[in-house]
């Protein structure tokens, strides 16, 4: 049998978990680079998936605290769009994946594992990027540490 190690699955399994919004939280805080912030807008901001599917696995999130897309105004849902947009047409110039799933879980049921905050995922995909690990032994390959990631990613982000 062969052993993967993956040590820093450890932190996920045993970090203590935040109180209140984990999003609010991280909003509020300036540290960007440490929080994985890429990018902020007056109504919106992205953030770098800390436990991702993928390499470059972004989160796109109003900076207002809703529990679902009809609690957005209009000027929160065009914020939203033009984040999300932006943020693929980085992650096409740093990384050069395939293609993307984008998406949004709404509810727990629905598979959010943060129900009371909105948020799309956009994760990158490439051609054969899925093998038999996740299958057969339901392990996971990242090919890069997230913090390489991110500074591939902010070199691309234009404006504050």
């Amino acid at each position: 049998m062969e052993v993967l190690w993956a040590p820093w699955r450890m932190t996920y399994i045993a970090r203590d978990r935040e109180q209140g919004c984990l999003f609010c939280s991280k909003l509020k805080r300036r540290d960007d680079r440490g929080n994985l912030i890429l990018c902020r807008s007056s109504h919106s901001f992205v953030i770098l998936n800390r436990f991702p599917y993928t390499s470059g696995h972004l989160m796109v999130v109003p900076n207002r605290h809703v529990a679902s897309i009809d609690e957005l105004n209009e000027g929160e849902m065009v914020a939203l769009m033009a984040l999300l947009k932006q943020s693929i047409i980085i992650l096409k110039r740093a990384l050069k994946p395939d293609g993307f799933n984008v998406g949004m879980n709404i509810g727990s049921v629905a598979g959010a594992g943060i129900e009371d905050h909105i948020h799309f995922h956009i994760v990158p995909r490439w051609n054969g990027d899925t093998n038999f690990m996740p299958v057969l032994v339901e392990t996971k390959v990242m090919p890069e540490y997230l913090e390489k990631t991110y500074d591939r990613l902010i070199s691309f982000v234009e404006g504050p």
